[in-house]
């Protein structure tokens, strides 16, 4: 009997795209069971892959800005277009993303989002109605600061000086709105964390020193952004700092929300609608899902746990498949089996060739048993 199976992972951070993980899975899985039908569906809630994920679901084509990353070196950043809805796709990793700095090169305090500002300018020039941007994977701690100067948004001292750089917001007296900030589309914001932007569990606590904020820095970068909250709340009568998901990607879920008046969403619920995971799950005999590390976070909530819940709702089987399952215990409350690629082989080697190995644990997990 053939089963009809929906493949349907996060990616393995660091090592291969949610695509890759899918067809590896894919790979390993036909070689034991040749006749099942498989459905590839690579997601992303927000983070690096987001673009083409997303793009992929909707039909969307790329486009080329020439714009800056993070550290304002020139570079040709890709985002997508989908003309019939004019729906704009937008990942923020693309483009001030961590990923694409040299390890340690920079400091948070030389980095901003003003490349992004560049992204979301021409989507709004090409037409977009609608914008929806990823956000995870970010190395900037501004605030959203760089994006809204870029978008014509003005930052001033006491004295009427124009503020350039985030590192000088303790100076920030008056905000100046943009000459045609009535032009920009709707903007819908994919979230994968709850965090609000200032305190212990804002952004340059929790995610600053991951992004090179040495433990000196954080309370000044933290005191920067509150007085850019503060000012905002007194010019513009907007108060979003304690807003779930304002503190996501160094705050500039804040920013996005307060320049561009942008929606949070969840960035897995917006994957799933668009996606129409739900019907899909259900018209599956077995669904196979994944990430680099199944832990805590799946657990709680993160998308491999979402997809994992769904399926046990609609009464689906879910196979979790990581490259190490941290609680496994655990994991049977949502999941029908999970497996890690470190049963097979060492962690190092298991980053190294990770889709070799994705692919010999499917096949084995294929041919375990007779699957109906």
């Amino acid at each position: 009997m053939s089963l009809r199976v929906l493949v349907v992972p996060d990616k393995f951070k660091g090592t291969l795209d949610s695509l890759k993980v899918a067809q590896a899975i894919a790979a390993g899985w036909k070689k034991s069971r040749p006749k099942d039908k498989l459905q590839l569906l690579p997601m992303s809630d927000g983070g690096d892959g987001f673009g083409e994920v997303l793009s992929a679901i909707l039909g969307a084509k790329p486009q080329i800005t020439q714009t800056i990353d993070a550290a304002h070196q020139p570079i040709s950043a890709t985002w997508w277009w989908e003309p019939k809805s004019k729906t704009a796709i937008i990942e923020s990793a693309k483009v001030v993303g961590l990923a694409m700095l040299p390890p340690k090169k920079f400091h948070p305090f030389q980095l901003d989002t003003f490349g992004l500002g560049k992204l979301i300018e021409a989507a709004a020039k090409k037409g977009a109605k609608k914008c929806l941007v990823g956000i995870g994977g970010s190395a900037t701690n501004d605030g959203g600061f760089g994006m809204a100067r870029a978008l014509g948004w003005k930052f001033t001292t006491e004295f009427g000086e124009e503020i350039l750089a985030w590192t000088d917001l303790l100076q920030l007296h008056g905000i100046c709105l943009p000459e045609d900030g009535d032009q920009f589309p709707e903007v819908v914001v994919a979230v994968d964390v709850k965090n609000p932007l200032l305190g212990p569990k804002g952004c340059s606590n929790i995610y600053g020193p991951q992004k090179g904020l040495r433990s000196k820095d954080v309370q000044v970068a933290d005191e920067k952004l509150k007085r850019l909250a503060r000012v905002v709340g007194e010019s513009l009568q907007l108060e979003f700092a304690k807003m779930p998901g304002a503190g996501a990607a160094g705050g500039l879920g804040f920013g996005l929300m307060t320049f561009l008046g942008a929606r949070p969403e969840s960035g897995f619920e917006i994957f799933a609608q668009h996606a129409d995971l739900e019907n899909r799950i259900r018209n599956a005999d077995l669904v196979i899902t994944g990430e680099g590390a199944l832990d805590k976070q799946t657990l709680m909530g993160k998308g491999v746990g979402q997809v994992a819940l769904l399926a046990k709702k609609l009464g689906v089987p879910c196979i979790g498949i990581a490259g190490v399952v941290t609680e496994p215990q655990k994991a049977k409350k949502l999941f029908g089996e999970t497996r890690g690629l470190v049963e097979i082989t060492t962690v190092e080697k298991a980053k190294k060739e990770t889709a070799r190995y994705l692919e010999r644990l499917a096949e084995e997990i294929a041919g375990e048993r007779d699957w109906k």
